[in-house]
């Protein structure tokens, strides 16, 4: 007698997969709070595994002080690009009545233009301008508080990663072995594989992506230098800054630097540089991405923005930041697992499409 095995039905399978994607998009979201600086920390604690290595093994010291001073030198990094970003916002700061007088002569030249072209009289743009700033001001409190919230609010959440990163670097190796105890003993040589690979090709990513934005910045300073912009220090960093956002922070170094020469220089430096941002956009894309960042995590154009896409609809902007990292995860996940291969061959590029055809092929010819 045999026994006939019972096949789910494909709707079936297709609608427990969409109740399970949904309820875990809904735990994700609710757990912001907690979830995004524990994926930064684990990110710092990524990068800084090798540094708090070199602590233990090579210095001898606890692994506590070890994490501990990884954790200071992250922070005395950091420090230094913010400081050499606001020494330069203060030399900004600085010449503020020069841009006032440039900007009030730039909207009264574009109030000319307005009263010329549309027979707009000056006297109505005015009372609109005034009753627009009247509103502005009337909700300057409350706008004000708002702010104090958010900057209190980042605190928190810096404060956060910090810890994160230091408890995730601390207990690195309970957390190692909890993993790999998790699943059957059978599989630890897998799960130690996917392990490795997600340390060391994050690792190269995190790596690649700094370098990245210090090329671009050098080239953005260097490039304005030559156009003659006052502030092309400051401008170049904003441009290096900012290209670390995918796809959008771009469009932010571009509108910032534009505006900033247009209201300190001529109009034709700031087209000047909003053509030079475009270029470097154009050479960062098709060069140094490619070749520093992309050889390291290799993902396709499509799941990368649709992760950008989805990771600011769950998390805003920190959820950008960490789309890349979490969808790379998920194809070294799903490149060692058999029955999730699929999924690992449609998150990857061109390259990997072209070698399984060229495996199938040399298959077939056998």
């Amino acid at each position: 007698m045999t026994v006939k095995k019972l096949t789910t039905p494909f709707y079936e399978k297709l609608s427990l997969v969409l109740v399970g994607l949904i309820a875990l998009g809904y735990l994700v979201i609710q757990a912001k709070d907690v979830l995004d600086p524990m994926m930064f920390g684990f990110l710092f604690a990524i990068l800084l595994l090798p540094v708090a290595n070199f602590f233990e093994r090579k210095c001898r010291m606890p692994r506590s002080i070890s994490s501990f001073l990884s954790i200071l030198l992250l922070v005395g990094f950091i420090g230094g690009i913010v400081y050499l970003v606001s020494s330069q916002i203060s030399n900004l700061a600085s010449d503020w009545p020069q841009l006032k007088t440039q900007v009030m002569q730039s909207i009264n030249d574009l109030s000319g233009w307005i009263s010329t072209a549309f027979h707009i009289n000056t006297d109505k743009q005015m009372v609109y301008v005034h009753s627009t700033t009247n509103k502005i001001l009337a909700a300057g409190t409350d706008v004000l508080g708002t702010t104090f919230g958010a900057i209190s609010s980042l605190m928190l959440f810096y404060s956060f990663i910090l810890i994160f990163t230091f408890f995730i670097l601390f207990y690195r190796k309970l957390l190692l072995k909890f993993i790999i105890w998790v699943f059957n003993e059978e599989n630890s040589a897998t799960v130690f594989d996917i392990v490795e690979n997600v340390q060391t090709i994050l690792r190269q990513y995190i790596i690649g992506l700094l370098l990245e934005m210090v090329i671009v910045a050098t080239i953005a300073c260097t490039l304005f230098w030559m156009i003659g912009v006052k502030y092309a220090v400051l401008l170049g960093l904003f441009v290096g800054l900012f290209n670390i956002i995918p796809y959008i922070g771009i469009f932010s170094a571009l509108l910032l630097s534009s505006i900033i020469t247009f209201a300190t220089s001529t109009i034709k430096q700031a087209v000047e540089v909003a053509v030079g941002v475009i270029a470097i956009h154009a050479v960062d894309s098709n060069l140094l991405l490619p070749t520093i960042v992309g050889s390291k995590v290799r993902l396709n154009a499509l799941i990368t923005f649709l992760g950008i896409v989805f990771g600011e609809m769950i998390w805003g902007l920190s959820g950008m930041f960490l789309s890349i990292p979490t969808i790379a995860i998920l194809k070294i996940i799903f490149d060692r697992i058999e029955s999730l291969k699929p999924w690992g061959f449609l998150l990857g590029g061109d390259n990997e499409a072209k070698k399984a055809a060229r495996k199938k092929m040399k298959i077939t010819t056998e």
